[in-house]
């Protein structure tokens, strides 16, 4: 596929902007570009994005770096697209427009529906079929709620005329000129329709959650080639063919080259998704674990395991976006050295709910052990924090549920360049933590599936031959230190989820 071509631009579409970078064979990058899109918050607990907005900004950062780079459209091999996971978009296929805005993975508004599926019994179905737990964060019950509520969706839907899918097939259809509709593995699988035994999608869960089938993409791999850019449009005469598509997290798994059973990372972004390789077959999950497919390569499908934290990065951003207390990550880290400890405050950061291991998703945030010496370093610090003591109830409930033992935990996302929190975690975990030494994984992950697609890369041996070193963190706290940490924690997550009404999971 990629003949004399030798460069891979990926596209990286996240939660709060829109990445683009160009990479060459040996998977250096040569140019990125990043754009921000509107975060809509109509009423509380609900979260939108514009789609319209994002595959423009996709456009503008896509040509921004082959202008920073110097090159034609007409010498990339490949473009590759990993994206924000379980978000909905729902729109009319003659005019290419959005019915109304994109409803995110974050948002709140299904949880009463969900709440009613459960208490009918549907949960233990739907959990066999897919993986998942009836919770408002997947993608199902937003499309549901799109066609109740969305106005023109029922004419439309009438009329033949309504797609839906995840931003990945959104985008596809978008850069394709409306010409292929498919999504990949791993983002079938986070939706609720998908069938994880089957590999196809399940017409029990659609008629449950109100989505016909007719309207969800064609599921393809990883790897497979899913279409071209539209020749004459925006990228010009070339016809550049689309592969690397896959979620998130799971081209983060892949970046980090966790590519054996067993293996597993964590992805510090808006939120946190703790991800373990269990290879050819779904592994057993309980206590808000869910099953997922890592990705589909070369024909195979591999499973994960994972732990989904709703909220990490975000609570810093939260601090300085609505409450001012920094305005740089640079002072943020400033402001730590004034506060060397906690002295007690805890932020348990459910702004959107909890996930794993408590899952409950009425849940709303809280602060504990403030004092009349309580200073602003000291609630970015229990922010901070607050992400590695979710990861350490992440790792322990996958341990526990798997029976594997965490060697090494690898880590990645924006938050994995701070390494007082690197080092916090590494203490928490009382594990290595190893930071990739390639920026942005979940783009490489896209990278590194479509690059060995158009044969940049012949194998995944070749591959790992080419992947920079990593920084690695070793625990140093003291024991009883760590213990005190963790117990102050887990009594501030106790009370927040009693207080809504049910115990915490109990950890094992």
């Amino acid at each position: 596929m990629a003949g004399m071509n030798k460069y891979i631009l990926a596209i990286d579409q996240s939660t709060s902007g829109t990445k683009a970078l160009l990479t060459d064979r040996n998977g250096t990058v040569l140019a990125r570009c990043s754009e921000e899109h509107k975060q809509h918050y109509p009423k509380p607990g609900w979260v939108e994005h514009d789609p319209l907005e994002i595959y423009e900004n996709v456009k503008k950062s896509a040509l921004a770096v082959l202008r920073q780079a110097g090159i034609s459209a007409a010498e990339l091999a490949v473009l590759t697209i990993t994206n924000q996971r379980e978000t909905a978009v729902l729109w009319d296929r003659n005019t290419g427009e959005p019915v109304c805005n994109a409803i995110v993975w974050q948002c709140q508004r299904t949880a009463d529906r969900c709440g009613e599926y459960r208490a009918a019994g549907h949960e233990a179905a739907v959990t066999a079929k897919t993986g998942l737990m009836l919770d408002p964060y997947f993608s199902a019950a937003k499309w549901g709620w799109m066609l109740e509520h969305a106005a023109g969706a029922q004419e439309k839907l009438a009329d033949g005329r309504l797609l839906a899918g995840t931003i990945d097939s959104w985008l596809v259809w978008k850069l394709t000129g409306g010409k292929v509709h498919a999504t990949d593995y791993t983002n079938a699988s986070r939706t609720s329709l998908f069938n994880i035994h089957t590999l196809e999608w399940d017409e029990e869960m659609c008629r449950l959650f109100g989505v016909p089938s007719s309207l969800l993409p064609e599921v393809k791999y990883s790897d497979e080639v899913f279409g071209y850019t539209e020749a004459g449009g925006w990228l010009g005469e070339t016809a550049v063919p689309i592969s690397g598509v896959i979620g998130d997290s799971q081209a983060a798994l892949f970046g980090n080259l966790c590519l054996e059973e067993g293996m597993a990372k964590a992805t510090y972004g808006t939120g946190t998704s703790v991800l373990m390789n269990v290879g050819a077959r779904p592994a057993p999950a309980g206590s808000g674990l869910v099953q997922t497919i890592a990705w589909g390569r070369e024909g195979i499908v591999t499973y994960a395991l994972e732990a989904v934290i709703r909220t990490s990065g975000d609570s810093l951003k939260w601090l300085r976006d609505n409450l001012g207390l920094f305005s740089s990550f640079e002072e943020m880290e400033r402001l730590l050295e004034d506060a060397p400890d906690n002295e007690g405050v805890y932020l348990v950061p459910a702004f959107v709910g909890l996930g794993a291991p408590y899952w409950q998703p009425n849940a709303r945030a809280s602060i504990t052990g403030m004092n009349r010496g309580t200073g602003k370093a000291h609630l970015i610090r229990a922010a901070l924090e607050s992400i590695a003591y979710q990861v350490y109830d992440a790792v322990s409930l996958l341990q526990s549920e798997s029976g594997v033992a965490l060697e090494e935990l690898r880590a990645d996302g924006g938050a994995a360049d701070n390494a007082l929190l690197m080092q916090f975690q590494s203490d928490m975990l009382g594990k290595k933590v190893v930071r990739a030494g390639v920026a942005e994984l979940s783009a490489m992950g896209s990278v590194y599936l479509g690059g060995m697609a158009a044969g940049i890369w012949s194998s995944a041996e070749e591959l790992e031959a080419s992947v920079r070193s990593s920084r690695t963190y070793e625990p140093q706290m003291d024991p009883s230190a760590r213990d005190k940490c963790l117990t102050g924690w887990q009594k501030a997550v106790t009370a927040l989820v009693r207080e809504v009404g049910e115990a915490p999971i109990p950890m094992k």
